[in-house]
């Protein structure tokens, strides 16, 4: 599979990789190969909206008490749905 200039030279997201070994019984599928490819490259998202989510997150763990933290987590993109 060829890859766009989007992912050229780059590594898949772990996420996907390990996404797509749940969906297949535990076996990485034999197409995820070293480098990415459209379905298995780097998703675009806000670097702020990433960190306040990990804050979040972090505060909840802290804290005990919510944070907004299932909220900013579910407006990031996700590698893990099927779609």
């Amino acid at each position: 599979m060829a890859n766009d200039n989007a992912t050229e030279g780059q590594q898949p997201e772990a996420l996907a990789t390990f996404a797509a070994t749940a969906r297949n019984d535990g076996k990485k599928p034999d197409d995820i190969g070293l480098t990415a490819t459209p379905e298995s490259g780097p998703l675009p998202a806000s670097s702020e909206k990433k960190a306040q989510a990990a804050t979040k997150v972090l505060r909840e763990g802290v804290l005990k008490r919510d944070q907004g933290a299932d909220e900013a987590v579910d407006a990031l993109p996700d590698r893990t749905r099927d779609t």
